[in-house]
């Protein structure tokens, strides 16, 4: 008995050890810049200059099966599959949709790299563009992500919107910030476009 308190104590405290390095390590990760402008308990408001997007559609409709497949598609351009073997550094978040019609998965490029400066991938299926400046509200839930979730969420933050008046200017989107190795501390969101004019209102809340 005390051997087996012994190793569970000692896998508790490697598993501890583990995640936080993890977390400090995945802290050094660039992420996508945003200002806040406004928040509270549940929602939060902001602002999303330009941003040079890398992005792969499927037919795949739910969030399991597309994002291992878009995922896989995209980490391989980063991990140097491209016409220079260039390795891209990761970046968070990683920006998904999905729908009746299929689904779309964006990685953010690093903001030192421009549009035309990018090699071109080896897969041609794979997109590039730079997103417009937008304002977003945005609502965050913690642990792994499913279809469940995110469902849930999006229709709370529609909810949210209808009750402050706000028109959305888009259609939900999932943004998830952790690798599948991240076990503790995982960030997810959904977020939704505004107007400037409804931005202004919220600001004043």
């Amino acid at each position: 008995m005390k051997y087996l308190i012994i190793t569970v104590v000692v896998v508790a405290l490697l598993f501890t050890a583990a995640q936080a390095y993890i977390s400090n390590d995945l802290a050094k990760t660039e992420q996508q810049a945003y200002e806040v402008i406004w928040k509270n308990d549940v929602l939060e408001a902001r602002y999303y200059p330009k941003a040079v997007m890398a992005t792969v559609t499927g037919s795949s409709s739910d969030y399991k099966s597309s994002s291992n497949q878009h995922f896989r598609v995209l980490a391989g351009y980063i991990f140097g599959g491209n016409e220079e073997s260039q390795s891209i550094p990761m970046t968070s978040p990683v920006h998904m949709t999905f729908d009746e019609s299929g689904s779309e998965m964006s990685f953010v490029m690093p903001s030192n790299m421009e549009l035309d400066g990018l090699p071109k991938p080896n897969d041609r299926g794979i997109k590039f563009s730079e997103s417009e400046e937008k304002y977003v509200v945005a609502i965050r839930f913690g642990g792994w992500s499913d279809d469940e979730k995110i469902k849930q969420n999006s229709d709370l933050l529609m909810k949210s919107l209808e009750t402050m008046g706000i028109e959305p200017q888009s259609a939900p989107w999932y943004m998830g910030y952790n690798p599948p190795f991240q076990l503790v501390n995982r960030r997810n969101e959904i977020a939704i476009e505004v107007s400037a004019t409804d931005m202004e209102r919220i600001k004043m809340l």
